[in-house]
């Protein structure tokens, strides 16, 4: 009677081994039949990705590809045109001072820094970007100028607002460094010498702004730690003190109205 029982339950057993085997067994033998399958069969179309170089059956063909070619490096020097030829040099500067003189180390963050001098920039860059699209791009994408002439009338407005918020100081000593010819006029001047004029006029301009951020924050420290050495407390780090008597002063003045309402009047 036990025996009988065992025999069946190992039949049971193997029996429920094939069912479980069963699937793996069909796939096996799909992949094999699908190796073995003469070479005249029909297979799936697997698509090729090619690359390669041919020749231009016009003219047109030839400009419209150099004309993606340009465009790819426009944006590609995006992010330096937009950092290095606008507002937004000042702007960075002048706000990272800010949070060094507070002395909140990583507040506000870098990308909520970031984001909201990106969003000034375009603030203050609107009538510039207005002018280059009015004059420049609408006038080509409706094929009524060259590249050469959109190219020519996007550079002025950008141009000009260079010219307006650098020192002439600036401008000499890479007419200098360049051995040019002193120019009749400051639109006589190349990009090449008005670019790096405005950065450094920019760096200094965003460094005096530094400087008069830090002088209230600097006295609100040396007040904290002269009381502080006062009173014998030599061991109490001062700048944990003075953080909240200037998180204070800045919110009572009302701060951030104040320095960004400041910085973009400076470029009206």
């Amino acid at each position: 009677m036990v025996k009988g029982s065992g025999h069946t339950s190992i039949k049971a057993t193997m029996s429920r081994t094939l069912r479980a085997m069963r699937p793996w067994m069909i796939g096996a033998t799909s992949v094999l039949l699908l190796f073995t399958l003469p070479a005249t069969a029909q297979t799936p179309a697997i698509p090729r990705v090619t690359m390669g170089v041919d020749t231009v059956e016009n003219p047109q063909d030839l400009a419209i590809t150099l004309q993606v070619l340009l465009l790819l490096t426009i944006l590609t020097l995006a992010p330096s045109i937009l950092v290095m030829m606008t507002s937004f040099i000042r702007l960075v500067v002048a706000f990272h001072f800010l949070r060094q003189a507070l002395g909140t180390q990583n507040l506000p963050p870098n990308q909520v820094l970031v984001g909201l001098v990106l969003f000034l920039t375009i603030f203050i860059m609107s009538p510039v970007i207005t002018d280059i699209y009015d004059n420049a791009w609408l006038p080509y994408s409706r094929q009524e100028i060259t590249l050469e002439q959109g190219w020519e009338r996007a550079q002025d407005p950008l141009r000009d607002f260079m010219l307006a918020h650098t020192r002439e100081k600036d401008l000499q000593v890479f007419v200098q460094i360049a051995d040019l010819q002193q120019p009749a006029t400051p639109d006589d001047l190349p990009m090449r010498v008005i670019i790096p004029g405005f950065i450094i006029s920019e760096l200094r301009v965003g460094f005096q702004i530094g400087f008069l951020i830090y002088m209230p924050m600097l006295i609100i420290d040396m007040v904290v730690a002269s009381v502080l050495m006062s009173m014998g407390m030599m061991m109490l780090p001062p700048m944990m003190i003075s953080l909240p008597f200037k998180l204070l002063l800045f919110v009572l003045v009302d701060g951030w109205y104040l320095v960004v309402q400041s910085l973009v009047e400076s470029f009206r």
